[in-house]
């Protein structure tokens, strides 16, 4: 009991001495963005953090880094998230069913009945319901690792050379593409709601009537489903964010919060 004590405490201010990689490369992003807000005449974003929370964040991201064991929750929190979008994915995939045999049915009575039935309303909910299936179950495959890669190749590497490459990827490349990509869909999804040019929002409570129709004849409107892009991209940036963070605890030897999974799946090249 004394000796598991003395190992638990141990390995407490161990995590306070030993800072997460992720915490570096938050530090790495806060020099280079006082550098370039003071030094620098950037028009790259980096250079104008002019909101107080940007810089707030980056602070935090410093901290938590230090703090193991809220970092390891903070992970656990968000990959509670595809739990429940996988369920909302699997309703949509019946959805996308049902409403296409519909379609079909409707499409192939007509000659029959001699009179157009197919709802173009029902057709528009069909394949918004397949794209939205999608959208909220992105983060689904990047937390059970389906992203494609050289199976036969990858799987000879050790655990530490698996997380280092996934870490050097994930923060590289696609959290920056994740990032610019919320940025730019922030105003398309709000002009696809109604929003003006000017940045003001159309007034009354009958806000469905400012949102972006569609171009085809009886369509449901479509503002809403562009919107649901950024609600997508925002899914898959916190699902990458806890991929960051599970594969930096296995990069400082920390292999109980980075929770390995040898997966019994068979080779692939893709």
């Amino acid at each position: 009991m004394v000796e598991s004590m003395s190992v638990e405490s141990g390995q407490r201010r161990l995590a306070w001495r030993t800072l997460h990689p992720s915490g570096w490369v938050a530090v790495a992003t806060l020099l280079a963005a006082i550098f370039a807000h003071l030094f620098s005449d950037t028009s790259y974003l980096i250079g104008h953090f002019e909101e107080w929370w940007w810089w707030l964040l980056l602070v935090v991201g410093v901290a938590l880094s230090a703090w193991h064991d809220g970092l390891h929750r903070l992970r656990l929190g968000i990959e509670a998230i595809p739990k429940f979008t996988l369920k909302l994915a699997m309703i949509l995939a019946w959805a996308v069913f049902i409403l296409q045999f519909f379609n079909v049915v409707t499409r192939y009575s007509n000659e029959y009945i001699e009179q157009d039935i197919l709802y173009g309303e029902v057709v528009s909910l069909a394949w918004q319901s397949f794209g939205l299936m999608f959208l909220v179950a992105i983060n689904v495959g990047v937390r059970d690792g389906v992203n494609p890669r050289i199976d036969f190749w990858w799987v000879n590497f050790r655990n530490k050379t698996k997380a280092g490459l996934d870490f050097a990827m994930h923060t590289v490349l696609l959290l920056p593409f994740i990032f610019m990509s919320i940025r730019i869909l922030q105003h398309y999804a709000a002009a696809a709601l109604g929003r003006r040019h000017n940045g003001e929002w159309p007034a009354g409570w009958r806000v469905w009537q400012s949102w972006e129709e569609a171009v085809d004849a009886g369509g449901l409107a479509v503002g809403p489903i562009k919107t649901m892009l950024l609600v997508g991209f925002c899914l898959f940036g916190l699902q990458v964010l806890a991929e960051v963070i599970k594969t930096g605890f296995v990069l400082i030897g920390r292999d109980d919060y980075g929770d390995i999974v040898e997966r019994d799946v068979p080779q692939r090249i893709e």
